[in-house]
């Protein structure tokens, strides 16, 4: 397995590189996308979103993404921390509103919502109402160690998936360690993602 800082311009205005990359994985392996939240708030996102999915999707392989949940999740963070709240109600909550970022993203792009993964078409996956998400993502802690990052990791895995995260900035670093450290990836990333064999990243150029 090998790791690469290689960065290079993509269609429409997108920068990429390697996080991890295993030379032995067979293509056409399917695709998740997981999209920051952080870029919903960016005007014109559903363009640059839309001509990020269509270039990733003109091969064989299936495209599913997910999405954060962005200033929904944000607010539910500023709640826990005025006033403390069950840990396992926060995670939940926070699944929740990732269900509702899906629905405005898939509407926006024109993508089917899915509540299954076994779709051949492009779809934005309803995680918080698919049961094989949810089965997934079961393992992982209810804390916000935990994001968007962990649980799109999570749901790749069983899939054999490769993993592109979708960021608003370029990785500070070349590893997923020090990225988890540098806040760029959540604190549980690293075993969230230990099964992953390729991991990609894209921001906006």
């Amino acid at each position: 397995m090998t790791v690469t800082s290689h960065r290079g311009r993509v269609a429409d205005g997108w920068l990429q590189g390697w996080l991890r990359r295993s030379p032995g994985v067979p293509p056409p392996v399917p695709l998740l996308i997981k999209v920051g939240g952080s870029l919903l708030k960016r005007a014109g996102w559903p363009t640059l979103i839309g001509k990020l999915v269509a270039a990733e999707s003109t091969g064989q392989r299936p495209v599913r993404l997910v999405v954060g949940g962005g200033p929904v999740v944000d607010g539910l963070r500023q709640l826990d921390q005025a006033e403390a709240q069950p840990a396992a109600q926060m995670h939940r909550l926070a699944i929740a509103a990732m269900s509702l970022t899906a629905e405005v993203v898939a509407e926006r792009l024109g993508l089917p919502l899915a509540t299954a993964v076994t779709a051949d078409t492009p779809n934005v996956l309803d995680i918080g109402h698919a049961s094989t998400c949810l089965d997934a993502i079961a393992s992982l802690p209810c804390s916000w160690t935990v994001s968007s990052d962990s649980i799109a990791a999570a749901v790749a895995a069983p899939l054999g998936a490769e993993l592109l995260l979708v960021k608003s900035v370029v990785p500070p670093a070349a590893a997923i360690p020090p990225l988890v450290d540098a806040g760029w990836l959540d604190g549980h990333f690293a075993t969230a993602s230990s099964h992953l064999t390729a991991i990609r990243w894209a921001a906006p150029a």
